[in-house]
């Protein structure tokens, strides 16, 4: 089976590195793999000092690196789309789409949907993504659904609202209406983005692994992290701890460092006890060129069954009690007092922090309304009974 792993992580942490190494045990064992960055400050070319172009490139036997360059990928790739979108903006010349990247979530929609594209028209056995920092990537990865529901609230006028709105939008307010291929193209894309979020939320298929170093700062982000990806129910199953400090140097310098790393660690390996932690070494060499990264591959990855599926954490959940139904949704790491949640029409909103979901409601839902609501052990129960109740 085709598998897809995403690593993310604070900025500075490694995490191009750790998944350069994914990539070159993979290709090692026979697996014919694609090495991909959605980071806008792509450096696997750096990496394994190799320019690379505009599409993927063989670099070694069955391994390939591509570093997505949305603005080509929207040019290329839905252009009746992007023709409509950039017509829009007024000042947009023709064939340009530089105002587009003001939408916001544009470029990392687009290369999300290049990688979905990928998945299913390659012949890569394992893609390997290397991911913008943590709060870049919680945007890329939470937007296909977030711009899906937004989207499915549109399509039900579909085309009638088009031919009845045109001539209207054009005369009151100088918008162009998306015309018959515009919104072919536009009902694609939302096809489009319902497959990607079933691929995302495959747990046979994607694995979402999280690269962290043992320091304050890095730790409580990780934990973060870790939260709002359940939050929107992606299959975290592996954490990296980056840059440990030999324990045996003798210097004096290095001895309250290494103790604070230490306690870092035993924090990250109670936080996650549920996720294979792997432990990486802080090298004496920069981590540039096959040759460098094959360290890691042979200190950490070597004799571990890395690409195994593990399904870590169960999906959201209704159940049926006597009372009603009931929810549950896995939220590690977070703090009940940043928890809110409310009903909203046939949805349920979960907010913590500064992230949201809109969960929408079975059908069977919409005549029943939240009761009650307790969070214990990281799990979010909420309770639905028939008639009128209060959230709690």
């Amino acid at each position: 089976m085709k598998r897809i792993y995403i690593f993310t992580g604070k900025g500075g942490v490694g995490k191009s590195s750790v998944a350069a190494a994914h990539a070159v045990k993979s290709a090692e064992e026979g697996k014919k793999t694609l090495l991909v960055s959605t980071d806008m400050a792509h450096n696997l070319g750096d990496i394994f000092e190799h320019r690379l172009g505009k599409e993927a490139e063989t670099i070694s036997p069955n391994l390939d690196l591509y570093e997505i360059d949305p603005e080509y990928v929207m040019e290329h790739d839905f252009t009746a789309v992007m023709r409509y979108l950039a017509s829009l903006f007024p000042e947009t010349e023709e064939g340009s789409m530089q105002n587009l990247g003001m939408i916001p979530g544009m470029e990392e929609l687009f290369s999300l949907l290049k990688i979905a594209d990928i998945y299913r028209k390659e012949d890569y056995e394992r893609i390997i993504v290397d991911c913008a920092p943590t709060g870049e990537t919680l945007s890329l990865l939470k937007f296909p659904e977030l711009l899906s529901w937004y989207m499915e609230k549109f399509f039900p006028i579909g085309k009638v609202a088009v031919r009845v709105l045109a001539p209207v939008s054009k005369a009151a307010f100088q918008i162009e209406m998306p015309n018959r291929t515009a919104m072919n193209e536009i009902e694609k894309m939302f096809v489009k983005l319902v497959e990607l979020q079933e691929l995302l939320k495959n747990r046979a298929v994607t694995s979402v692994r999280i690269v962290t170093t043992p320091e304050k700062m890095v730790v409580e982000e990780t934990k973060r992290n870790y939260m709002y990806l359940n939050l929107y129910n992606f299959n975290v199953d592996g954490i990296y701890i980056n840059r440990i400090l030999p324990q045996d140097l003798d210097n004096d310098f290095f001895t309250q460092w290494i103790a604070i790393q230490k306690e870092y660690i035993a924090c990250i390996k109670e936080s996650f006890a549920a996720l294979t932690v792997y432990e990486i070494p802080w090298y004496d060499e920069e981590l540039r060129g096959e040759k460098a990264i094959r360290r890691i591959v042979e200190d950490v990855l070597a004799d571990k069954d890395i690409f195994a599926v593990r399904n870590i954490t169960e999906r959201e959940c209704f159940e049926q009690t006597e009372a009603g139904y009931q929810l549950k949704v896995f939220l590690p790491c977070a703090d009940k007092k940043d928890i809110d949640l409310y009903q909203a029409a046939a949805d349920l909103v979960i907010k913590t922090g500064n992230f949201k979901r809109s969960i929408p409601l079975p059908n069977i839902l919409r005549s029943y309304t939240v009761t009650g609501a307790k969070f214990e052990g990281g799990i979010l129960c909420i309770q639905f009974e028939k008639g009128n109740g209060e959230n709690e």
